[in-house]
């Protein structure tokens, strides 16, 4: 197909979880969503608007995704601000949730933890667009030590705690995949990426309109890495949101990750 349109993005992300109550206290009392309307098993969230962010599955006696499995490395929660991205690093430390990662990516700066079910999650703000690297038509990533005590320090940061505010979005997804050569072939020439970056050991980046990546796509769970099991919990689908984008849905077999199409 033909790439995807400048203004795509990542709409909402599809969990399965395997105690939706559990699943709503942390992603409300400590990640700061807002519950949307229930119904059952299921349940949505939002963050400053009336457009869900999160959908939540419930699968009784789901078990964790096994650790060589393709599927979910992790959905990334893009806040506004670097002063936002400091009140949540405040709020997991009241909350006493621990963090397992932070890193400074160039492009962006990012707190990596586990929901209740260890499913992955990324809380990042992004640096301007003019301050990104570009080199030989790749952008510039790293992974490099973040200073937790400047970004707690941030202006704005102390401030008393909103959730999350307008304008946070779902701003990438990344998986785990059996191998690159296949996952190019179906988010590229299936869904309409286009390569940001190659260079990164073990993985590819992605992204539609110059984003630094939409959808990351490694082999660190090992190659050929299966899809996890239909009882597991993890990440269902995601949806690519743009302007007069054609409804469809396409599933990525390698990972049982469904890719839907919205307009917006």
């Amino acid at each position: 197909m033909s790439g995807l349109p400048a203004d795509a993005h990542i709409g909402d992300v599809s969990l399965t979880v395997s105690d939706l109550d559990r699943s709503i206290g942390f992603y409300t009392d400590v990640l700061g969503f807002r519950l949307m309307p229930r119904e059952g098993t299921t349940a949505a969230l939002g963050a400053g608007g009336n457009a869900a962010l999160v959908q939540l599955s419930e699968r009784r006696g789901a078990v964790r995704q096994p650790r060589r499995s393709s599927g979910l490395y992790h959905f990334a929660i893009l806040v506004p601000s670097r002063a936002a991205l400091g009140r949540s690093l405040r709020r997991l430390a009241e909350q006493r949730w621990p963090l397992t990662g932070a890193a400074d990516h160039l492009v962006s700066e990012a707190l990596y933890l586990d929901d209740p079910d260890g499913l992955g999650i990324e809380i990042y703000r992004d640096r301007p667009r003019d301050a990104w690297r570009i080199d030989a038509g790749e952008v510039v990533m790293a992974t490099e030590p973040l200073d937790l005590a400047d970004l707690a320090d941030e202006p704005g940061a102390d401030g008393a705690w909103p959730g999350l505010e307008a304008g946070t979005a779902i701003g990438h997804v990344h998986l785990h995949v059996p191998e690159l050569g296949g996952a190019e072939q179906f988010y590229c020439e299936g869904v309409g990426f286009t390569p940001t970056l190659r260079r990164y050991p073990g993985a590819l980046f992605v992204a539609a309109g110059g984003y630094h990546h939409h959808l990351g796509l490694n082999v660190w769970a090992g190659l050929g890495a299966p899809p996890p099991p239909e009882n597991a919990v993890g990440l269902s689908a995601f949806a690519i949101e743009a302007r007069a984008l054609p409804p469809r849905a396409i599933t990525d077999e390698a990972s049982g990750v469904t890719v839907t199409f919205r307009a917006t």
